[in-house]
């Protein structure tokens, strides 16, 4: 008899971890707590780390009809725009790591599979909120917010960063407000000077700040992050509006390519950024953790939805190749939380890099400055990448 598998959360991480086990037979049910299914307007990167299990899941050549494939990742000077290195992204990329380098809607990706799970049959109930859960040798029962109960073989927390379910498994976890906040916004690409944004992963770099822009929707739009150090503001939710003229403030004399950018725009979110210590357990018998909701990550890597996707195949895997379910969830862990808490890890420490926070990492960009004459620079960055590019997941596992 196949197993009941019982999924909190359908975000990313839910949904493709629902896909991924219905493609190997197992009966999914998904329980969110909103009342629809709709993604935050917000561009994400899918790199070949990831495009290598959604390959895998049938859905790769649907995301490729919706996204864009930038030509390459830059790093620039915030007021110059000197270039501090430049990584071949497109064809360059497919070539050396056998997958695509993409950038998506948010929305996109998660319409894609939220119907692949719809024709794999997966059972997806909304408005529904798992609070907790407990389990004996015996059985496991999730509970609901509204008292009522259900059994079930396995329980996968993907319910976020405030995930019920890791904290009926380790008790509240406390956060850390990195002193830093983040706006997201997106304009549409004719409302622009023609040529003004670079078909890259743009990146600018300055004191205390930093900026990301890329296309998304074949060039239609204009996806950005502006990331600034601040205090006085600690929500953590993707939902709250920013003041655009406070956003054009923050970064005035800034580059054209950024200035023109959010002269342009005309809403935008804000929310504080909190650090998570990377746990030491993702799982409890016949339940397991998943995505932000085992390793939250800061976005300065761009691996917060490619972490998760790489969790789901593993996740799938492990349950498939052992019939234990307490087993295969160890193995699932024992799999994925090594290589999560370096990318955890490694995302925060961009931070001080791209915000010029100390002497230091100042020397450090001078150094990349300096190389980048001779392609040094190029090489060193490329090399920082290939660990978490280069990485897949399917191929270790099979």
């Amino acid at each position: 008899m196949s197993k009941k598998i019982v999924i909190a959360g359908a975000g990313i991480g839910g949904l493709c971890a629902a896909l991924a086990l219905a493609k190997r037979k197992f009966e999914v049910l998904v329980y969110e707590q909103s009342p629809q299914l709709n993604e935050v307007g917000a561009g994400l990167q899918l790199s070949p780390n990831a495009m290598h299990v959604l390959q895998t899941l049938g859905i790769a050549d649907e995301i490729k009809t919706k996204a864009f494939r930038p030509n390459s990742a830059v790093m620039r000077h915030y007021k110059t725009g000197k270039t501090y290195f430049t990584v071949p992204l497109g064809d360059t990329a497919t070539q050396k790591y056998g997958a695509h380098y993409l950038h998506i809607h948010r929305a996109d990706l998660h319409s894609i599979l939220h119907n692949a799970c719809k024709n794999m049959n997966v059972s997806i109930h909304l408005g529904q909120t798992i609070q907790s859960y407990q389990q004996t040798p015996q059985n496991l029962t999730v509970q609901f917010d509204n008292n009522e109960c259900l059994f079930a073989d396995v329980l996968i927390g993907a319910d976020g960063i405030k995930s019920n379910i890791q904290a009926c498994m380790l008790g509240q976890t406390p956060s850390e407000f990195t002193g830093q906040v983040a706006w997201r916004g997106m304009v549409q690409a004719n409302k622009l000077p023609k040529g003004l944004i670079k078909s890259n992963a743009n990146l600018w770099v300055g004191p205390n700040k930093h900026f990301v822009s890329y296309y998304l929707r074949a060039g239609n739009l204009v996806n950005f992050v502006a990331v600034q150090e601040r205090t006085d503001w600690q929500k953590e939710s993707w939902h709250e509006n920013g003041d655009i003229s406070e956003l054009r403030s923050a970064f005035a004399g800034w580059h054209p390519e950024v200035s023109e950018l959010l002269e342009a725009t005309d809403e935008c979110s804000l929310w504080a950024l909190f650090a998570r210590q990377p746990l030491n357990r993702w799982s409890d018998g016949n339940v397991a953790l998943l995505g932000d909701a085992c390793h939250p990550m800061l976005p300065f890597l761009a691996q917060g939805a490619a972490m998760a996707i790489e969790d789901s195949y593993a996740l799938a895997h492990c349950l498939a190749a052992c019939t234990d379910t307490k087993t295969a969830l160890q193995t699932y862990q024992k799999t994925r939380l090594p290589r999560t808490r370096n990318i955890q890890l490694n995302a925060r420490k961009n931070a001080a890099l791209y915000h010029m926070s100390s002497p230091i990492e100042q020397a450090k960009l001078a150094l990349l400055s300096g190389l980048s004459s001779i392609g040094l620079s190029n090489r060193i960055a490329a090399n920082m990448l290939d660990p978490v590019y280069a990485y897949n997941i399917v191929e270790q596992l099979n």
